[in-house]
C-alpha cells in the first residue's frame, strides 16, 4: 500500500497546445482569488467526506499551467490542505510549470510557499519542433527556465516528446544526451500519440502531419530506454525515468494504486469512503465546476469501484511500474487470484518475469504491455 496525495488542477493556459486533450482553457480574464476560494472550499468538503483523515504524502499542482498562478495562491492552497490534514514532515509538493511562464521572483514565490519540487514542461530543445509543437517558448528560454529551477528546488523534473515528425533515432539520443546533462533527477519523455478531437488529429486526417511508423516508433522508444539506463535514470514507470529514490511519489500514489483526492475542475480522485473504494471525477468546464462548488460545496460527483473492477485497475497501474506486481498482496487485498497458467505462458514467451511473487513485464512485454495486461486481466 503507499500513502496519500492530492492533486489540485489548475485548467489556466496561455495557450492551448495543438497536441493536448487535457482539460485545459484559455480565458482573457482570470479571477484568481475566486478560482482560488473554490479550490480551498472542495478540499474543505472532500476533507469532511473521506471522515477519519490520512496523512499527506505528496501535493501536485497540475493543470492547465499552474505557474501562472501567483506564489500566494499556491500557499493559500497548501494552508488550506494543512489546516484539514495531517502533513508528513517530508511531503513532495510539485507544481507544474512551463518556460514561458518563468521568472525568478515567481519561482522563489512557490519555494516560500513549500513548493519543493518543479516539473517542466520543455518538450524538445530545438526551435523548429518547439514550434511544431505549438509552444510558447524557445530552446534558450527553456534552458534558461531548467538552470533557474535547478538552482531554486531542491528536487527538479522536466518533460520531453519523442517519436515527433521526421525524428531519426540519432538525433533524439544526441537530444536526450542534452537533456541529461542537465543533471536533473528525473525525465518524463513521451512518445507523440494523437488524440482525438485536437489540431493535431486533424492534421494527420488531412497527411499534413505524419509521425513516425511503428517500426520507428519501438526504435525511438529502445534508444530512450538506452540512453537513459546508461545514464543512471532507468524507466520506473513505462514514461518516467529517475535516479534512484528519485521516483515522483504523488504518480507512484497512482501506479500503486493508493488513494488520492482530485480537486478543480476535471481533475480525478480514487479515495475510500465509508469502507467502500470510490472513483470521483470534477466537473470539466471551469465555469460550470466553480458554479457547483459555490452552491454545493463541491464540483465532483463519486462513482462506487467494486472489487473486480478495482482489481482491474490496480492491475493495470502495478504493471506500468519496473517493480511490478506483488502476484499474492494482490490477491489479498482483492480476493481475486490470477490465472497461473497464463502468468506460465506469458513467462514462457519472455513477456513477464516471474521472481517469487513479483511479475514484471519483460523490456519485450513492455513493447506489448496492453495486450500482457489483457491476458493477465481475463
Amino acid at each position: 500500500m503507499s500513502n496519500f496525495g492530492i492533486y489540485v488542477h489548475w485548467p489556466f493556459c496561455a495557450a492551448k497546445c495543438p497536441y493536448c486533450d487535457f482539460n485545459s482553457h484559455v480565458r482573457a480574464e482570470i479571477d484568481e482569488a475566486g478560482w482560488v476560494d473554490a479550490i480551498v472550499r472542495e478540499l474543505g468538503f472532500a476533507a469532511g467526506a473521506q471522515g477519519v483523515r490520512p496523512t499527506v504524502d505528496a501535493v501536485f499542482f497540475g493543470g492547465g499551467t499552474p505557474s501562472l498562478m501567483q506564489g500566494a495562491s499556491v500557499g493559500t492552497i497548501l494552508e488550506a490542505i494543512a489546516q484539514v490534514w495531517p502533513m508528513a514532515g517530508d511531503c513532495e509538493i510539485t507544481l507544474e510549470s512551463n518556460p514561458a511562464s518563468v521568472d525568478a521572483g515567481r519561482f522563489g514565490d512557490y519555494r516560500a510557499a513549500g513548493v519543493n519540487r518543479l516539473s517542466m514542461g520543455i518538450q524538445a530543445l530545438n526551435d523548429s519542433d518547439l514550434k511544431m509543437l505549438g509552444r510558447l517558448h524557445n530552446t534558450a528560454e527553456a534552458k534558461a527556465a531548467i538552470a533557474l529551477a535547478i538552482s531554486t528546488f531542491p528536487r527538479m523534473s522536466f518533460d520531453l516528446i519523442y517519436a515527433r515528425p521526421d525524428q531519426a533515432v540519432a538525433a533524439w539520443e544526441a537530444e536526450l544526451q542534452e537533456a541529461l546533462a542537465f543533471g536533473t533527477e528525473h525525465l518524463s519523455l513521451y512518445q507523440l500519440t494523437i488524440e482525438p478531437a485536437t489540431p493535431f488529429a486533424t492534421l494527420a486526417r488531412s497527411g499534413a502531419l505524419v509521425i513516425p511508423d511503428e517500426d520507428r516508433a519501438v526504435a525511438l522508444y529502445e534508444a530512450t530506454q538506452s540512453v537513459c539506463e546508461a545514464a543512471g535514470l532507468p524507466a520506473y514507470e513505462i514514461s518516467n525515468h529517475a535516479r534512484a529514490g528519485a521516483q515522483s511519489r504523488h504518480n507512484l500514489i497512482y501506479w500503486r494504486y493508493g488513494e488520492y483526492i482530485g480537486v478543480g475542475p476535471g481533475a480525478h480522485g480514487r479515495v475510500v469512503l465509508n469502507g467502500q473504494r470510490v472513483a470521483t471525477a470534477c466537473e470539466r468546464l471551469p465555469e460550470r465546476w466553480r458554479q457547483m462548488v459555490l452552491d454545493d460545496g463541491h464540483g465532483y460527483s463519486s462513482t462506487p469501484i467494486f472489487d473486480d473492477e478495482a482489481a482491474r485497475e490496480h492491475l493495470l497501474m502495478n504493471m506500468r511500474l519496473s517493480e511490478g506486481l506483488d502476484v499474492e498482496a494482490y490477491q489479498a487485498r482483492w480476493n481475486i487470484a490470477l490465472d497461473q497458467t497464463r502468468i506460465a505462458g506469458l513467462a514462457k514467451a519472455a513477456l513477464i518475469k516471474r521472481e517469487g511473487a513479483v511479475i514484471r513485464a519483460t523490456a519485450r512485454g513492455r513493447l506489448v504491455l496492453n495486450a500482457v495486461i489483457a491476458e493477465l486481466a481475463v
